[in-house]
């Protein structure tokens, strides 16, 4: 049976989800959900995630919600991108939460006011509050790089499949790889990855779809 990703190409969590879902090589397939229209606040979505957020992965009967949980299925499923070690698995749990705590909420939030509020809207201190935070975090995962190839052991994982969720995407918030060689340069690797797919080109939905004719 082929697994369902409820997700749109903007949303940096679910890009996590939908990129664990590539590389694990589990067959799943894109539903595409209009955030922007307010799909995600409708009675219809509420049923199937009562938080109204993608990602929302079903396969089956398994209704799974948040990108760190569907993350941590799909490797426990498949076997894959999960280390070597219940030493290393709980080292990968370290950085899935603090990646939820200190750089995807950030990055996520001042993406979309800097980019997907209309620009009269964006509350610039807010944004610069923010962006500081942001500069905060991507010295501790350009640190924690630095003469490594994984955030986690010798192989990639769901660890740097998260951390790396936001960064791939074009839209300006306060992050320019040539400030951050060791983040540039995992960056590369992973991307190097068979399988690996820009955001844009793994999910449905792209800004260029809401761009005025």
């Amino acid at each position: 049976m082929t697994a369902r990703l409820y997700c749109f190409g903007e949303s940096g969590n679910a890009y996590k989800a939908a990129l664990t879902l590539e590389l694990a090589g589990m067959e799943w397939e894109p539903v595409f959900v209009d955030f922007f229209n307010g799909e995600t606040r409708s009675e219809a979505f509420r049923k199937l995630n009562v938080m109204g957020e993608v990602p929302v992965l079903v396969d089956g009967d398994d209704i799974l919600t948040q990108s760190g949980v569907i993350q941590d299925w799909v490797s426990s499923r498949t076997g894959k991108l999960g280390g070597r070690s219940a030493a290393e698995r709980r080292e990968i749990l370290r950085w899935l939460f603090w990646d939820n705590h200190k750089l995807s909420s950030q990055a996520g939030t001042t993406r979309f006011l800097m980019n997907f509020l209309p620009e009269e809207k964006r509350p610039a201190a807010v944004i610069a509050f923010l962006q500081g935070r942001l500069r905060a975090a991507y010295a501790v995962l350009d640190a924690q790089l630095r003469g490594r190839d994984w955030l986690v052991g010798d192989q990639v994982t769901i660890a740097d499949l998260a951390c790396c969720g936001y960064l791939y995407y074009p839209e300006p918030f306060g992050f320019d790889r040539r400030d951050w060689p060791e983040i540039d340069r995992w960056l590369d690797g992973i991307a190097a990855l068979p399988g690996w797919k820009h955001p844009y080109d793994l999910m449905p939905g792209n800004p260029s779809d809401r761009a005025p004719n």
